[in-house]
């Protein structure tokens, strides 16, 4: 199977968990069902200049971060705040919360996964 880049759905939300911002969210296959059922997102996500990913917690899932370009700030489960650069991979368990934001003037490019515990 091949996913042209004009075959994606494309998802522009603003203000994601309550941050600032806007988001714009590629989904790069069709999940769960491409996913075989084992999650539920596996997505190219831009952030934003100004922007970010509001802190949420996750229950029954997980999600990882691969950063592809630019920095953010990662809050990860409250309890450490670190800026993040492209090579950086976080990642957050179920029962555990995270966000992100962008810092600079450069987009913050992530592909993000969404696993089922």
């Amino acid at each position: 199977m091949i996913r042209r880049s004009s075959e994606r759905v494309i998802d522009k939300p603003w203000h994601k968990f309550g941050a600032p911002g806007q988001l714009t969210v590629r989904n790069l296959i069709d999940a769960p069902e491409e996913l075989f059922g084992k999650g539920r997102a596996f997505a190219h996500t831009t952030v934003h200049p100004g922007s970010g990913i509001g802190y949420h917690v996750h229950v029954g899932d997980g999600e990882i971060y691969y950063v592809l370009s630019g920095r953010g700030e990662y809050n990860d489960n409250n309890e450490i705040t670190t800026t993040v650069e492209p090579g950086d991979v976080t990642f957050c368990p179920p029962g555990q919360g995270h966000s992100i934001l962008c810092l600079g003037d450069e987009p913050l490019e992530l592909i993000t996964l969404i696993l089922y515990e």
